[in-house]
């Protein structure tokens, strides 16, 4: 199942959108609603406390029949991950993260490590912002580029291990990235795919960096 979390925070048109395939489900984590509207996405489960979605959006899920989940404001968890929470429980099998950057620093890291946790491990997760994507790795993925695109390769749970890449100016072969250390920044696409391997740990790869 393909799921659409939409969150807000993020300037992301239309077209960031058109080479992926449609979903299953959306699910908007609050303003994310608002965002959803714009990209022309059917909502179809709106989560969170509800503090940020406009009035208009919020009377227009009302009208339309949207699923509302509200949570109130002194809750454990953001709206997002209350919303990766409902997709995985959806039994999403692809979750495409659509936002989620602008605004906060501290949402926006903690944005970072709330997608690669590994409590939605049974998913394989993408996240756009826009020009940039950005993939969640475990094991192995291909990813789309396009050559001279900047590709830089993150480890988020420690220590990656047993690191491959393929189809980048400067290929891996069973490398060791340690977490804290910038050995995987500012990559390069040379065609049109990256292949990407970890056999121990978890890889952020972020593709079209601004």
């Amino acid at each position: 199942m393909i799921v659409y979390v939409v969150a807000g925070g993020a300037d992301v048109q239309p077209e960031a959108l058109a080479d992926l395939p449609p979903p299953d489900l959306t699910i908007a984590a609050d303003s994310g609603a608002d965002l959803a509207e714009r990209l022309g996405l059917e909502v179809d489960i709106l989560i969170g406390d509800l503090d940020s979605i406009s009035a208009t959006g919020l009377e227009r899920a009302k009208t339309v029949g949207t699923e509302i989940r509200a949570y109130p404001p002194a809750k454990d968890a953001t709206d997002l991950e209350l919303a990766m929470d409902a997709a995985i429980d959806a039994r999403a099998t692809d979750i495409l993260v659509i936002g989620g950057s602008g605004g906060r620093l501290d949402h926006h890291l903690a944005n970072v490590g709330l997608l690669a946790s590994r409590k939605y491990a049974a998913a394989k997760i993408t996240w756009t912002t826009g020009a940039v994507r950005a993939y969640i790795v475990r094991g192995t993925r291909h990813v789309p580029t396009i050559p001279g695109q900047i590709v830089s390769i993150i480890p988020t749970a420690g220590t990656a291990r047993g690191v491959h890449l393929r189809g980048l100016r400067w290929p891996l072969a069973g490398a060791k990235l340690r977490a804290g250390t910038t050995r995987g920044i500012s990559n390069e696409a040379t065609g049109s795919e990256a292949a990407i391997t970890v056999s121990d740990g978890t890889l952020l790869v972020v593709v079209g960096a601004e």
